[in-house]
């Protein structure tokens, strides 16, 4: 099963403010035994929504292009992994282990998501 899981903005990752070193190390660390377990297919961080757009499309099919930044952070997406994981359990476990992104922050939240395969809309 491929999972994805989406690390939540916060405001200093809104405002642009890039992770320490010592953060990218620890990171980087944890990454790597992700891809030597062979887990992780992909995994990013992601510009601020200053930096965006939205795109909204209507019932009429008209489309309305919309600049960011976006005003709630909280709803916002700062980073991924795609993870291959045998069950969402498996997932879990694996990220219960990642460094906290945000550390600056009171909390930080992932939110792990499963992604359809093909064969579940057959």
């Amino acid at each position: 099963m491929r999972f994805i899981v989406m690390v939540k903005a916060t405001k200093e990752s809104e405002a642009g403010v890039m992770p320490t070193p010592e953060l990218i190390a620890q990171m980087d660390k944890f990454n790597q035994e992700l891809m030597q377990a062979g887990v992780m297919l992909s995994g990013e961080g992601l510009a601020p929504s200053s930096k965006g757009a939205r795109i909204r499309i209507e019932a009429d099919n008209k489309r309305t292009v919309i600049d960011g930044p976006f005003a709630e952070s909280k709803e916002l997406v700062a980073g991924f992994w795609i993870l291959q994981c045998k069950s969402k359990e498996e997932c879990i476990e694996w990220m219960k282990r990642v460094p906290s992104p945000a550390p600056n922050e009171p909390a930080c939240q992932l939110e792990i998501r499963q992604i359809f395969e093909p064969s579940d809309f057959q």
